[in-house]
């Protein structure tokens, strides 16, 4: 007996989750029953929660098996060129919601869970995240591979497979302690290991040179072993791959070392080779030179390249009959991006395989290895550029090390020809610093190495021209790009917030979930009182349920119709929490002194992880906590402010809190901030920003009009004046009572009574050498939170200008992003033809005209 639907689900049933056929949820029931007594071997009289979800898990990945085998099946008879996204980090979160939407079986299994009486968000609940990235740059690979299968692409993303993920962040007594995140405890029923395919992958020996040319020798052999995660496009029957790569030592490992006998030693010395994948570097914008870390970047494009060749090789294209005809043809069935420098040594080692193992000639090779590779840079700040010591790689890859010389060399040799005597030149495009430590520079081969290279928001990819890389760009113009980030509409929509979802799709009809720019239609309802309404009652909802939330996971009560102030993002100084937390503090002090007087309530909403070794980063947390220890037990506050530190930050609270969100903070130093994505999903679920020109907040005020946001200080031109005249904190405090209050609150320990002085080291910072400008943006920013709080009294004009900030949306998508890689990088053309489900005949020639 099906049960009641309510108005919502009635209206959801529009078809965006799939409208339950009754024999459809039959078939899932079995399914469901089947998995539960064969894979997991339960009955319901001893399963657990975790049991359910692991059943439905398997269930839903039943519907996935028939589409993947198909889609590879297409792709071996059709034969398109392959795109391969490498990546360090897949920052991927759950799995089976954006699962359920993607096939369109989301209200099947609701039905049908239901049915067996249980709760099919319960169940949701309990997945792990994958967290296998620390923020922007992994969830980016993450939407940008959910885009590539709905574009019906040919890609696959290569990574590692961590055993530990980024670490768990645990708020203690206010400060930030680490704890393992051991992500596949329970087991992972997305992914399948192919042992058939484990590859080996060199490091260390020596460089023996022979008649046949160089040979790389004596080496220690680490084993990749891949594991496959089916990625499914939007309702279109593709199914794509995601392969990471977990490291095994050969049985073999340290035995022949061991001839007085030590077996049991040698043994358990395996680990040391299986340490490569064992945890992800929980650094963001930091560079640290470790030899585990760089062992993780060749361990991947090792492992990865070898099987790129193995699969060209047993394609139509890479048939010895073909090659025969196509001596090159490799070079247009295969695109490479690097997502940053952490693949960077794929360019020496595609290199090595052609040169030393295909045997082919160097200028071929090179030109070969350059028209597969293209790079994205992700970042200007000085100390998250990657330069590995010579030292290093002389005695981890010898043999790559002579490659890199090699390229240089060559590259040096074309410079000095084009400015013959300018050694400052020479010097500053060379891929070998020689000041102090030699250092591989591995931006530079990533330029070198690559036919294009790419900036992640105009700003970005400007600051990147005309000044980072500056001379590269003077030599190679059109190499240069820009690919300004975005966001996948399935997971921060649909998946995230499906009120909002269906009052979209009520006015305009459905298309927008895979052509974003539909939502431009969205306009023609900015006077429509009814619709706006709507609009404010998803909202509301929204917050009610994340307010519910927060009360029972930090026992503070909220106030639903305060501000829903939200700051989430990694925890770092050019970030600048702690100008945020300045403006908290300036908050309570208007209202300690004036208690009476009217006051907009704010919930002021801040989390984040600091990398574990980033004293300062953990400092900001402390004081943030304290802030918010003092203003949450003032009883002259009341429900006007409070103050939340959100703990362990991750995907599926992203998903939370976002459609929650009325005030989007994004307010890095401008130029600091490559593009930003979290900006972009609080403008699809319908908050406002308030933000500094930087990263793709540019573009975003261009799109819905700088009137639509709260722009406030300095912009990119104005730091680097003040960075010339330079910068004087000590005059901002001196001239701004309300920032000198602030400062002299925590410089004498009123949120440290305890610890007076705990806040020194924040303090001297901000004083005496803060590189990003915090109280030259203090006064604009406090004048700026004047207007939000303004605006927000006036619930008509606020949701009009939500309106028009959710109508202005669709450039971010990462569908416009990946059609733009794929055409202007790739050379290959997005596709919107539907594989037959695994049900109908496969007929390449019909679908591939």
């Amino acid at each position: 007996m099906a049960r009641p639907l309510t108005d919502q689900e009635k209206r959801r049933q529009i078809s965006l989750r799939g409208i339950p056929d009754l024999e459809n949820v039959h078939e899932l029931i079995k399914g469901f029953n089947r998995h539960l007594h064969f894979t997991l071997v339960k009955d319901r009289n001893i399963a657990t929660p975790r049991d359910y979800y692991s059943a439905l898990a398997h269930t839903v990945r039943d519907h996935l098996v028939g589409r993947w085998i198909r889609t590879q099946q297409f792709y071996y008879e059709s034969d398109p060129k392959r795109v391969y996204y490498l990546s360090l980090e897949f920052y991927m979160g759950r799995t089976l919601q954006n699962t359920m939407v993607n096939l369109g079986v989301q209200n099947t299994c609701d039905e049908a869970m239901y049915q067996l009486g249980l709760d099919i968000e319960e169940l949701e609940e309990i997945e792990e995240d994958a967290g296998l990235g620390n923020g922007g740059l992994g969830r980016l690979a993450a939407c940008f591979l959910d885009s590539m299968a709905t574009l019906g692409l040919a890609a696959y993303g290569y990574g590692i497979r961590y055993e530990y993920g980024i670490f768990n962040q645990k708020i203690r007594d206010g400060c930030q302690v680490e704890e393992a995140d051991d992500w596949l405890r329970y087991g992972n029923p997305w992914e399948k290991s192919r042992p058939e395919f484990m590859l080996p992958v060199h490091f260390y020996g020596r460089v023996q040179e022979t008649k046949e040319g160089s040979k790389w020798v004596d080496t220690q052999v680490v084993l990749a072993m891949p594991y496959d995660t089916p990625i499914p496009g939007y309702q279109n029957n593709t199914v794509n791959t995601m392969r990471l790569w977990s490291a095994r030592a050969p049985n073999d490992f340290n035995l022949k070392d061991f001839n007085v006998g030590d077996y049991i030693q040698a043994v358990l010395d395996r680990n040391l080779a299986e340490n490569i994948s064992r945890v992800l570097y929980p650094n963001d914008n930091f560079f640290e030179g470790k030899e585990l870390r760089l062992k993780q970047e060749y361990f991947v494009v090792a492992a990865t390249l070898q099987d790129i060749i193995r699969r060209f090789k047993t394609s139509k294209s890479g048939s010895p009959s073909e090659k025969k005809n196509k001596k090159h043809l490799c070079l247009l069935q295969v695109a490479v991006q690097l997502n940053d420098t952490h693949p960077a040594m794929a360019i020496p080692e595609l290199m090595r395989i052609f040169v030393d193992i295909e045997k082919l000639d160097w200028d071929v090779a090179w030109d070969l290895t350059r028209r597969t590779f293209a790079y994205t840079n992700h970042t200007v700040l000085p100390e998250a550029l990657e330069r590995w010591p010579i030292k290093l790689m002389e005695t981890l890859l010898p043999r790559h090390l002579q490659i890199i010389y090699q390229i240089n060399q060559k590259h040096l040799d074309n410079i000095a020809a084009l400015f013959p005597d300018d050694m400052d030149k020479l010097r500053a495009m060379s891929l070998i610093e020689e000041d102090g430590e030699k250092r591989v520079n591995m931006a530079h081969l990533c330029i070198v190495g690559s036919h294009a290279v790419n900036g992640v928001a105009e700003i970005h990819s400007n600051i990147i021209k005309t000044q980072v890389f500056r001379n590269f760009s003077d030599l190679e113009p059109g190499k240069f790009q820009n690919k300004t980030n975005g966001i996948t509409p399935r997971r921060w929509l649909l998946v995230c917030n499906t009120g909002l979802v269906d009052v979209i799709a009520e006015a305009i009809g459905e298309d927008f979930v895979t052509d974003l720019d539909q939502l431009k239609k969205l306009n023609d309802f900015v006077d429509d009182k009814h619709f706006l309404q709507s609009i404010m009652k998803v909202k509301q909802e929204n917050k009610l349920k994340f307010a519910q939330y927060l009360e029972k996971e930090y026992n503070v009560k909220i106030n639903p119709g305060s501000i829903f102030d939200v700051h989430v993002k990694r925890i770092h100084e050019y970030k600048r929490q702690v100008l945020n937390c300045l403006h908290i503090i300036h908050l309570y002090n208007q209202i300690r002194m004036k208690p009476n007087a009217p006051f907009t309530p704010r919930t002021v909403i801040i989390g984040g992880k600091a990398a574990p070794g980033y004293h300062m980063a953990k400092m900001i947390i402390k004081l943030i906590t304290s802030v918010g220890d003092v203003i949450n037990n003032d009883p002259v506050v009341g429900d006007k402010l409070k103050v939340i530190f959100l703990e362990n930050y991750r995907v599926s609270l992203a998903e939370k809190v976002i459609p929650a969100t009325d005030l989007s903070e994004q307010i890095s130093t401008a130029g600091t901030e490559a593009s930003g994505t979290g900006n972009m999903k609080f403008m699809l679920n319908g908050a406002l920003t308030i933000g500094t020109l930087d990263g793709a907040n540019v573009e975003m005020a261009e799109e819905a009009g700088k009137e639509n946001m709260f722009i406030f200080g300095m912009t990119v031109d104005e730091v680097q004046e003040m960075d010339k005249e330079g910068y004087d904190a000590m005059s901002y405090y001196e001239k701004l009572p309300e920032l000198k209050q602030v400062m002299d609150q925590i410089t004498s320990g009123f949120f440290s009574l305890k610890q007076p002085h705990l806040f020194k080291d924040i303090t001297d910072m901000l004083f005496k050498y803060d590189r990003f400008k915090v109280f030259a943006d203090f006064e604009a920013y406090v004048k700026c939170q004047e207007r939000v709080s303004k605006l927000f009294q006036d619930p008509i004009e606020w949701s009009k200008m939500v309106l028009r900030n959710i109508a202005a949306t669709g450039k971010f998508s990462s569908d416009r992003t990946i059609t733009e890689y794929a055409r202007d990088i790739w050379g290959v053309e997005p596709s919107n033809i539907k594989i037959p489900p695994p049900s109908e005949p496969l007929r390449v020639e019909g679908l591939t005209s």
